[in-house]
């Protein structure tokens, strides 16, 4: 039987969807519109007819395992999203799509291939901002803009936005041939559909430890934009691999940003994370440094250059956060882990905080400190019951909630700003500027020189080579809340011996 499709409603976005199914002729067949709008109720749209309440009819449309529900409605906030969602799913439909976060910021643009099935995020937290990337991303027009981690979560959805940015050439910049492959194919796609504008697209495999490699690159693309959001950034992996995460994120960063300043790159932007304020795991430390290091080499740069870094808190949704981890949990039958019944964290859509942090990166200044409103807390507890009953299930009985405590690394809430950054609003909506707080040039100088012969091998300091105990040092030396947190959990006797 011919799969019977229901576009939920009936403006711009869901009419382009239907033309789409229409000309490509296997996806099914588009049976009706659903709207409320009284104006459009009973009419038909090239040949389609539209039909409403979508409360009162959906009752009897989806009765068949074959329907398939797509919500085109790019301007719903989350609470109507949230409320379509529960009436299809209680009226029978099985598979229901939805117009992802990317066609709310990029208008006159809606196509099949950027359907997905809907998952909580479409449901959960609050209404994103919406943005318009044409007229924030003019910046980057006729522009080469590279991006390292372009196969992380962040960085894939970057390059997705920035598809219809009008850069000449974008960069995928990884060390993970799959997910950079895996990213490289789905832009192509997207330009073959008709998404985006045309714009070359190159992935590059690298590591951006390797410092010789990383200033070849940068020479090769002449890049004018980098977006670094490259990092190791699981708090609990970290705190076993201390020596990784500062050869990582430090290191790193700090190669790609004396590339930049060598060749003079117009902009720079790093991705930055709440856990650098007050930092109590050495992934928090790392990003702390990443900080410290953009404003050192906003100091040095050229007046035509703009260096600067964006902070945010969590994203709902991203590889390895706790989003994904629910819902594995409940697929084996629960129970869902949560670590304390106090634990809270701010969070943002991914799409959200990338076209903010694009956003950022047109009007930034150099050497600013910028953080994106994250708006209120959310109770993790909170998130997992909503997540389960998202799932069709009912917390504690279907689905227990396990309490297990809290991880190395990790705080019941995580602060956005130190007290003295002083957060004020700039002119552009959920960007704020923060006072600089950088180090002085020879401690952050003398602490990097310490730390190097640990993370790289060298004939003079062998001994020191990976050695975690002397790492953890220097950083708790440099680092009071580090030092505080680490002595703190010791006495408590809940802190591997080898840390300190």
């Amino acid at each position: 039987m011919e799969k019977r499709i229901y576009i939920i409603g009936a403006g711009f976005a869901g009419q382009t969807i239907a033309d789409d199914i229409k000309r490509k002729k296997i996806f099914g067949k588009v049976n009706a519109f659903l709207d409320d709008d009284k104006s459009l109720i009973g009419t038909t749209i090239d040949g389609i007819p539209v039909l409403g309440p979508i409360s009162s009819v959906a009752s009897v449309l989806g009765n068949s395992a074959a329907d398939e529900a797509i919500i085109a409605i790019p301007s719903a906030p989350t609470e109507r999203i949230r409320e379509i969602y529960e009436t299809l799913y209680k009226n029978g439909f099985s598979h229901i799509k939805i117009l992802p976060g990317i066609s709310q910021v990029i208008e006159g643009s809606a196509h099949l291939v950027q359907t997905r099935e809907i998952d909580p995020l479409d449901i959960l937290g609050r209404t994103p901002v919406t943005i318009s990337l044409k007229e924030s991303l003019n910046y980057l027009r006729g522009k080469r803009v590279l991006i390292t981690g372009a196969g992380g979560s962040i960085g894939s959805e970057l390059a997705r936005q920035l598809l219809s940015g009008g850069a000449e050439r974008l960069y995928l910049f990884g060390h993970g041939e799959n997910s950079i492959c895996s990213i490289y194919r789905e832009l192509r796609l997207l330009q073959a559909e008709g998404v985006g504008e045309k714009a070359t697209i190159v992935p590059i495999i690298g590591d951006m430890r390797d410092r010789e490699y990383v200033d070849y690159i940068i020479k090769q693309t002449k890049c004018n934009v980098i977006f670094h959001c490259a990092a190791y950034k699981h708090v609990p992996m970290m705190e076993e691999n201390q020596v990784a995460a500062i050869e990582n994120n430090v290191f790193g960063t700090k190669n790609l940003l004396d590339a930049a300043l060598k060749y003079k790159t117009e902009r720079f932007v790093l991705i930055s994370t709440d856990k650098a304020v007050s930092p109590v795991s050495v992934y928090g430390v790392s990003k702390m440094l990443c900080e410290k290091l953009v404003l050192e080499a906003a100091k040095k740069s050229d007046k035509n250059q703009a260096i600067m870094f964006v902070r945010f808190g969590n994203v709902l949704g991203s590889r390895g956060s706790i989003l994904p981890l629910f819902q594995n949990q409940i697929k084996t039958g629960g129970p869902v882990t949560v670590t304390d019944k106090k634990m809270e964290r701010f969070f943002m859509t991914i799409p959200e905080a990338c076209s903010l942090v694009l956003q950022t990166g047109g009007v930034g200044e150099n050497g600013m400190s910028y953080l994106l409103d994250m708006g209120e807390p959310i109770k993790i507890i909170e998130l997992a019951e909503q997540i389960i009953k998202f799932s069709g299930l009912e917390p504690y009985k279907d689905i227990d909630i396990k309490i297990v405590g809290a991880r190395k690394g990790e705080r019941f809430t995580e602060p956005l700003w130190l007290k003295e950054e002083n957060p004020q609003p700039t002119q552009y909506q959920k960007i704020l500027k923060l006072e600089n707080k950088p180090y002085d040039s020879a401690r952050l100088e003398a602490l990097l020189n310490k730390l190097k012969p640990i993370c790289f091998f060298t004939e003079e300091n062998t001994r020191l080579f990976r050695d975690k105990k002397t790492l953890v040092s220097l950083l708790c030396e440099d680092c009071k809340s580090l030092k505080d947190y680490y002595e703190e959990v010791k006495n408590d006797g809940e802190l591997h011996t080898d840390l300190l």
